[in-house]
């Protein structure tokens, strides 16, 4: 909760509009039903049994022992749960405190990336019911302590330079053609290797 509070219980339901949490209803550990409107949380976890199964970034680093976020839980990540926390998000020329979903957690400590929920997706390729493929062609990022900007795969290329200037390395490894597909590498080289 924003007041510090800290309450825990089952997830009952999520409650949208417009693609954003509105509510989220609870049953606390006492068994007293809780309605908990955004504005009064902070960050939440929330079990993947209460959400659609969502693409994560930390999908495409197969150890992801190797490295962590200490300031996340990490063992519910492992079972799971998807993190939401509430951000400055730029929404067309308004800025709004919003509840979005993290997408990096296990490497956020210089830009967090949250899940768009108007995102569209990229095509992907399936046979029955597997299906490849279908990453977000949209983001919300945010740089530090700076408001969350949107950032979309077809703006990739430009506004690569925006995000990872203050990165030689960076730079100079994709800067020329940087790849939208690899747009979580590209996160996550910047966490590990640039100041």
């Amino acid at each position: 909760m924003d007041n510090e509070e800290i309450v825990k219980g089952n997830l009952k339901k999520l409650k949208y509009e417009k693609g954003l949490i509105e509510e989220v209803k609870i049953k606390d550990l006492n068994d007293k039903k809780v309605k908990i409107k955004p504005n009064n949380i902070a960050f939440m976890y929330l079990p993947p049994s209460g959400l659609a199964k969502l693409a994560n970034f930390n999908d495409f680093i197969t150890d992801a022992d190797q490295w962590n976020n200490d300031d996340l839980d990490q063992n519910l990540f492992k079972s799971g749960y998807a993190y939401f926390e509430k951000s400055d998000v730029r929404v067309k020329k308004k800025t709004k405190a919003l509840m979005v979903q993290l997408v990096n957690p296990s490497f956020c400590e210089k830009i967090k990336v949250f899940q768009d929920p108007y995102a569209k997706k990229t095509a992907s390729i399936g046979i029955g019911p597997l299906k490849a493929g279908g990453i977000s062609k949209s983001y919300y990022v945010k740089k530090g302590t700076e408001v969350a900007i949107r950032l979309k795969k077809k703006n990739y290329e430009e506004e690569f330079k925006m995000f990872f200037g203050d990165c030689p390395t960076l730079i100079e490894k994709y800067g020329a053609k940087p790849k939208w597909s690899e747009f979580a590498k590209h996160i996550y080289e910047y966490t590990k290797e640039c100041k």
